[in-house]
């Protein structure tokens, strides 16, 4: 099936964009999520505990990553509680958890809006993602599958 997202352009500063999507969680929030075709994987914000489930709740389960301009991140690995983007319903989506608070200090002062999380890559690919600039569109496909949860 074919899932045709708008996208919202941002322009944080003259000639410096992010593209964003929103989307609704189970609890009722919303969230808004940078498009960031760099990243290899999703990331989501750790203080919104309302929308995720850790994969393991042992403390010593800390994984290291790496960003652009950074030495390392402390990230937990989880899977997000089901949401929606547009008319795409998602389950199981695993995601690595990051304290976005530093970012998205910097993000609403430049935008007035904050962020649940970057989504990567991983998500880019297993939903085939195209993004169409000159539309502002975001073009998703998923396999035909049984619907497992409505809201």
């Amino acid at each position: 099936m074919k899932y045709v997202i708008p996208l919202e352009l941002i322009e944080l500063e003259e000639d410096n964009y992010h593209l964003t999507i929103n989307a609704s969680f189970v609890d009722g929030s919303v969230g808004l999520w940078v498009i960031d075709t760099g990243a290899s994987k999703t990331v989501f914000s750790i203080a919104l505990q309302n929308c995720y489930s850790l994969l393991q709740q042992d403390d010593q389960l800390v994984v290291q990553s790496a960003g652009i301009g950074s030495d390392h991140l402390d990230t937990l690995p989880a899977v997000l509680h089901p949401f929606r983007i547009g008319d795409l319903a998602i389950d199981n989506l695993n995601v690595a958890l990051i304290d976005l608070s530093h970012i998205n200090a910097l993000y609403y002062h430049a935008t007035e809006k904050e962020i649940c999380g970057l989504i990567g890559s991983d998500f880019l690919m297993r939903y085939q993602a195209i993004i169409d600039y000159p539309r502002l569109q975001l073009t998703l496909l998923q396999r035909k599958t049984k619907k497992r949860f409505s809201f």
